[in-house]
């Protein structure tokens, strides 16, 4: 038995091609001398040996760094040539021998497993890259054998500190914009760090409290969904949470079948609630007794299928709805404002009859996966249009576009398609109001994370047609309900939508102001509530039917999408 402290020095290659596995390559001066435990010799004398075996390594290793982070592991082989196997001999009262061993094995072969950390000591996105990395690696004494002619083995433990320092590929910084010329447009990329391809979410959401009917016609429509007696015996409005249906994996598909179930969600509710009343409101431009035809039918339902007591509903008819939907416009618009107030308020001073519905579902391409390009015009420049032209390091173009707007997005997972990651050139082309052309490129990083387990948070603010202000109303509940929920270090997309109804420009202001006005509400909540690290990211779409939560064909959905969304995204 012996122990010793000797000298390690090594220069090594070390490759890494993605974040997680690399490859090392050590050549090395490794001593593995010491000195042996004191005996006793047979006169009764204590005697030392003193080793000095010297080897010059090559030492190659699989490298992998699970999190794709600073932590990584190594394993490999050793392959050793021994250039020194010296040593002296101890014993009182007797000269010291020192002389070379026999017998000593020119190669021995070894193995290694290894743990280190990189410290970044550079930008990471410089191309000259420069890490501390301190590890510990263990090598066993199998194969560590200097002799051929004894048993003796060693055993050994490494640590110490390597300085790497090498060139890799320039990352692109997240918001990107080339020098353009005095006057000229400015083009400007705006990557996500992470490009999510999916994210369970549990919604909360808030339900009209309407229901639309067709013109003419007095009967529930079909797309409502009606229940036989014995299936509403068995409807708990749990069903809309877990598990998610399989054909109902998109949001609208998935908000839109709760609301559709509107009078069965009443039902069960009002079964739950058994001294909770409702009135029925029914509004139709023919008249009340029209209106009051809707509400009897609505009545009727309730009473037939969920057995709701018929001196609990209380039913009224009008020629016009309480909140009008109705204003000066076109015909098509006219026509389509029409539709909103042929329909039945469902009004009730029970909380717990018009309760927010919740659902959780797994949400494909989250909005945070969008890439947003933007082409400002210049002191001397308004661009008339403009499109896209997406290379990738193959050479494969996609092009978008033309967009007459100043800013649009594109999700990331579409521009990926099936790759993992990638880098691409942008080149933005852009034409004048005097037909000039315009050129700007930029250049564009992504990387897919194939799938978020944690649960995001989603939540809605409805409006009244053509308001802004409602979000006053929903202060409390932004306030008191949605902040607590935001964690430290998380991300808070707000995102406003409007219908298609007026004007396109007028429509995006109005989404914009929106989702503005929420984001305020709900950075004063984290301010006093001294919460911290909070990343905020609004926008406002406008009518934009790519990004629209619903579709516009019926009043139902128009009204769903005068909203803003609050996507509250875990720190990780």
């Amino acid at each position: 038995e012996g122990f010793g402290i000797s000298p390690y020095v090594s220069a090594f290659f070390e490759y890494r091609p993605q974040p997680v596995w690399g490859f090392m390559f050590n050549v090395a001066y490794d001593r593995r001398g010491g000195k042996f435990d004191e005996v006793m010799a047979p006169c009764n004398c204590p005697a030392n040996l003193t080793t000095k075996t010297d080897y010059l390594s090559v030492e190659p290793s699989l490298r992998f760094a699970p999190f794709g982070g600073g932590l990584y592991l190594f394993i490999g082989p050793a392959f050793s040539y021994n250039i020194k196997n010296s040593f002296t001999y101890t014993q009182k009262l007797k000269p010291d021998v020192q002389g070379e061993f026999s017998d000593t094995r020119k190669f021995v072969i070894s193995g290694q497993v290894g743990v280190g950390y990189d410290i970044p000591l550079s930008s990471r996105t410089s191309r000259n890259q420069f890490n501390l990395s301190p590890f510990f690696s263990y090598h066993p004494y199998f194969g560590q054998e200097p002799r051929s002619s004894e048993t003796w083995s060693v055993t050994t433990l490494r640590a110490g500190i390597a300085l790497k320092f090498g060139r890799a590929k320039a990352k692109p910084q997240q918001v990107m914009a080339p020098p353009v010329l005095e006057g000229g447009a400015v083009f400007t990329v705006r990557a996500p760090l992470m490009v999510p391809a999916k994210r369970r979410i549990k919604e909360t959401f808030p339900m009209r409290d309407y229901v639309f009917f067709e013109e003419g016609s007095s009967a529930i429509p079909k797309r409502y969904v009606s229940l036989k007696k014995e299936q509403a015996v068995t409807f708990k409005e749990g069903q809309f949470q877990e598990p998610a249906p399989r054909d109902l994996s998109g949001r609208s598909e998935r908000q839109m079948s709760a609301y559709y179930n509107i009078l069965n969600i009443l039902g069960d509710r009002m079964r739950k609630n058994p001294v909770a009343n409702v009135t029925l409101i029914g509004a139709s431009s023919k008249g009340p007794e029209a209106g009051k035809a809707y509400a009897e039918s609505i009545k009727t339902y309730l009473v037939d299928v969920f057995g709701i007591s018929a001196a609990r509903i209380t039913t009224e008819g009008r020629a016009q709805t309480i909140h009008t939907s109705e204003h000066p416009g076109g015909p098509k618009e006219h026509d389509l404002l029409q539709e909103e107030d042929r329909r039945v308020d469902i009004v009730s001073s029970s909380i717990d009859l018009l309760a927010p519905v919740s659902i959780v579902t797994v949400q494909a391409d989250p909005l945070d996966s969008r890439v947003v390009f933007k082409a400002e015009p210049g002191k001397n420049e308004s661009l008339k249009s403009w499109s896209l032209e997406i290379m990738d390091e193959k050479g494969k173009v996609q092009t978008y576009g033309p967009f007459t707007r100043e800013e649009i997005s594109i999700s990331g997972n579409t521009i990926l398609g099936d790759r993992k990651s990638g880098d691409y050139k942008v080149v933005m082309l852009g034409q004048t109001k005097d037909a000039t052309l315009v050129r700007r490129e930029s250049t564009l990083h992504l990387v897919r994370n194939a799938e978020i387990k944690e649960e995001g948070l989603r939540f809605s603010v409805l409006f009244d047609f053509d308001k802004s202000k409602t979000v006053a109303e929903y202060e409390k509940f932004l306030t008191e309900v949605v902040a607590p929920l935001i964690p430290n270090g998380g991300t808070v997309i707000i995102h406003g939508h409007t219908d298609i109804v007026g004007e396109a420009e007028h429509n995006k202001t109005l989404s914009e102001q929106r989702s503005a006005d929420a984001r305020k509400i709900l950075e004063a909540a984290l301010l006093k509530a001294g919460k911290t690290g909070v990343r905020f990211e609004a926008y406002g779409f406008g009518a934009d039917t790519d990004v629209a939560p619903f579709e516009n064909q019926y009043p139902e959905e128009r009204f769903y999408n005068r909203t803003v969304i609050i996507d509250i995204v875990p720190s990780s």
